[in-house]
């Protein structure tokens, strides 16, 4: 009799936190789809951009290069942020910063300005850190066994944005006629616009904080602090890689996960780089450049709850391996035929699959092995070291691409492939006690 007492409390407790992750999830989506438009027109627009200021291709990857490093060098500081003073702060703190990086590229559109392009490159980049870290944001009030259905959902959305955001040279056309504006400095504007308004729903509306709510030791005054981690005071500014590196340590399946989610990203920003300037040169126009960076990104995102139930009825590794078949498939198509259109567009949307298998298994799993109390920073280097790399592809990618060709391109892309194939084959790597495998 008296063992059926706590099930109604249990009950209880089960319906608030559901309701609170509702709402957390709720103001997160809204902000993932605004804020990715704006997001979303870096990797084809910025690009153009970037190689008409400069006239030069390779100068076209730097600017790539510059984005990227932009969402990496943040990726620290506001993983950081969030464990200070919690994920509203650090997320609206990311998405204004990119809306004054978008403004700035209207400038350097309008007066051909290089000083402006590659600093407002930069700050756009951090749009891409913050879309990343609200993934995780998504788990941090889930129950257990919905937090991988939770992130994926959160990538999932972005597709919705980051599909709009490569076309806004479109609407830019329309600025340009009504306005004067060059029709890149209007898809800037647009773009700025975009990530204010998603700034501006996360500091408004993400209440509950739910770091803290999330936090597994988080007793009755956990909401009180407002922190959702101890002081900083009492830890002084650690960096955030000496928790990745611990994470790392401590469990092979974190390593495996870090392991998964840089070498997709490398492996997909190298390629997606210089893929608008590839086209350029073979004739392809402002808009069939920016459609097919559209239907990248849905490969990119729209799988991503697939990926989840995979997840979930599989295991991550049988994701990544799955990841591996895509990805290598996507490469081979582009080393076989890079001068058709067509197939550049089917090998960029097995890119984007593949990146996605990759990335939310890898995401998930990380996200599972972490022990460490202070893990939004160890969220925000796993982050800032896959944007880190890809950056280091992606400025590698422009001279490569001007030396070597696109079919090169992809055939290194198959090499950085081969230490996560070597990975997938070692079952240890993907067993411990309890979580995902």
């Amino acid at each position: 009799m008296t063992s059926r007492t706590p099930a109604p409390a249990a009950t209880a407790a089960d319906s608030h936190q559901a309701s609170v992750q509702r709402r957390i999830l709720g103001v997160l989506v809204l902000a993932q789809i605004i804020g990715t438009v704006g997001v979303g027109v870096a990797p084809s627009i910025g690009v153009l951009l970037a190689e008409d200021v400069t006239n030069s291709e390779v100068w076209a990857g730097l600017a790539r290069m510059a984005s990227t490093l932009g969402a990496a060098f943040f990726g620290l500081p506001l993983g950081s942020l969030a464990a200070r003073r919690g994920r509203r702060v650090a997320l609206s703190a990311g998405w204004l910063a990119a809306a004054s990086g978008a403004a700035m590229l209207v400038g350097a559109s309008q007066w051909q300005s290089a000083l402006l392009l590659f600093p407002g490159l930069v700050l756009i980049g951090i749009g891409s850190a913050v879309a990343l870290q609200s993934r995780f944001a998504a788990t941090d009030r889930a129950l257990p066994h919905q937090r991988g259905r939770a992130l994926a959902f959160v990538v999932w959305v972005g597709t919705l944005g980051s599909v709009i955001g490569p076309n806004l040279g479109i609407p830019g056309g329309w600025i340009r006629d009504a306005t004067g504006l060059t029709a890149y400095a209007g898809a800037f504007l647009i773009a700025a616009a975009a990530l204010g308004g998603a700034g501006l729903v996360v500091a408004l509306a993400l209440r509950p904080e739910p770091l803290s709510l999330g936090l597994p030791s988080a007793g009755p005054d956990a909401g009180k602090s407002g922190g959702a981690e101890p002081s900083p005071r009492s830890q002084g500014m650690r960096q955030p890689m000496r928790e990745l590196v611990t994470a790392v340590r401590s469990s092979k399946r974190a390593g495996t996960a870090v392991l998964a989610i840089v070498t997709a990203q490398v492996v997909m920003v190298s390629v997606m780089t210089m893929t608008p300037v590839h086209l350029h040169h073979h004739g392809g126009t402002v808009t069939i450049i920016g459609l097919t960076i559209s239907v990248h990104i849905v490969g990119m995102y729209a799988l991503a709850p697939i990926v989840g139930v995979v997840i979930d009825r599989k295991s991550a590794r049988f994701a990544v391996a799955t990841a591996v078949a895509i990805l290598a498939a996507a490469l081979l198509l582009a080393v076989a035929n890079p001068e058709s259109t067509a197939t550049v567009v089917v090998a960029l949307v097995l890119l984007g699959i593949g990146w996605s298998f990759t990335n939310v298994a890898g995401s998930a799993l990380f996200n599972e092995a972490l022990t460490t109390p202070n893990r939004a920073r160890a969220q925000g280097a796993v982050d800032a070291l896959a944007n880190l790399c890809g950056a280091a592809a992606a400025f590698l990618s422009g001279p490569f691409l001007a030396v070597s060709g696109f079919a090169a391109l992809a055939l290194a892309g198959l090499v950085a492939l081969v230490p996560l194939v070597l990975v997938t084959t070692v079952p240890g790597r993907w067993r411990e006690p309890g979580g995902i495998n």
